[in-house]
């Protein structure tokens, strides 16, 4: 039997929640110490992100729906309400870390390519039963966000370049 591709560099990056509000929601997140790092909708209009620093690696995200329009944030938050959504790990590289993963039958679905990073989630039809987001960082991510070397584990995106 071949040996499967290797995993390239990964880790945790954020525990993603889904809330129906984030001012709602921050309270508690400010009060647990965490400091907000940006706020902005995601570019499918579908969504806004906030991204909170807990200490110096810890990074939680509120995620909340935009409008009323029926999208997987508003179905996941009418069955289970306001809880844990995600878990989203840093890789290094998505190409190689998809193949480790499909390699050993595990389900990649859903892999979007933007400018400033690319997505994947491995299906909670997985022995864990959570959704794992497999998030590439590009060199355009921390342009015109504050503080980008904070927005990195350590100060620094994983690369498969270094």
């Amino acid at each position: 039997m071949p040996e499967p591709p290797e995993m390239p560099e990964i880790r945790v990056d954020h525990v993603g929640i889904a809330v129906h509000s984030v001012a709602d929601a921050e309270p508690l997140l400010e009060l647990l110490g965490a400091e907000k790092m940006v706020h902005e909708e995601d570019p499918t209009g579908a969504f806004r992100w906030a991204y909170y620093l807990l200490g110096d690696a810890s990074r939680v995200e509120l995620v909340e729906p935009v409008g009323d329009e029926e999208s997987f944030l508003t179905d996941f938050l009418a069955a289970n309400g306001p809880g844990m959504h995600h878990v989203t790990l840093e890789v290094a590289d998505m190409d190689a870390a998809s193949a480790a993963l499909e390699s050993e039958r595990i389900r990649v679905v859903d892999r979007t390519d933007y400018d400033e990073w690319s997505e994947a989630f491995v299906s909670p039809r997985n022995p864990t039963g959570v959704l794992f987001q497999l998030m590439e960082y590009r060199e355009p991510f921390a342009e015109g966000r504050p503080d980008p070397e904070r927005l990195y584990i350590g100060g620094k995106r994983l690369s498969a370049d270094e």
